[in-house]
């Protein structure tokens, strides 16, 4: 009996290992077409009407997301948490209204700062394919890191930190 408790626990980290190199790479791939820019963005308007200037001096985490993708909703914890200590800015794309988004949000217990981008302008500007979508950059707003798909929290923290150096 322990033998075989042995042997499903080294087979499920190994398919854990595996499924986590596979992600990566076709996050890498996926990333290849993003714009490598830095970000130029100064003030924008959220969706409770509010201006947010972006930080100086800070790193900032970008994450394009939308309400309907179900990846989303997997890393939406991922991203407040982030959020609670890093400057984080996202972006929902054709996720409905202002009050619609708001909602959603508030449903959820998240607070991180949102831009709804209705009609998908900006994340075209972005060149985004798929989502999730993150963007990190660093004190500068030159991009550090490109994710796309689900990207866990220490993940995020650890290319946090390394943006924040």
């Amino acid at each position: 009996m322990k033998e075989k408790i042995l042997h499903y626990t080294k087979e499920i980290v190994l398919f854990i290992i595996v499924m986590t190199i596979f992600a990566n790479i076709i996050s890498i791939y996926k990333s290849s077409d993003l714009p490598k820019t830095p970000l130029h963005l100064d003030t924008v308007m959220l969706i409770d009407g509010k201006n947010y200037t972006l930080p100086k001096e800070k790193p900032l985490l970008v994450h394009i997301w939308a309400t309907w993708c179900p990846t989303c909703k997997l890393e939406a914890d991922n991203i407040q948490r982030i959020s609670e200590h890093y400057e984080v800015l996202t972006i929902a794309v054709k996720s409905g209204t202002d009050e619609v988004v708001s909602r959603y949000l508030q449903e959820r217990g998240f607070d991180f700062h949102v831009i709804n981008d209705k009609d998908a302008e900006i994340s075209k500007a972005f060149n985004i394919a798929a989502f999730p979508t993150t963007f990190i950059y660093d004190k500068e707003k030159n991009m550090l890191f490109s994710d796309v798909g689900y990207t866990s929290t220490l993940g995020l923290y650890l290319k946090m930190w390394w943006a924040d150096l």
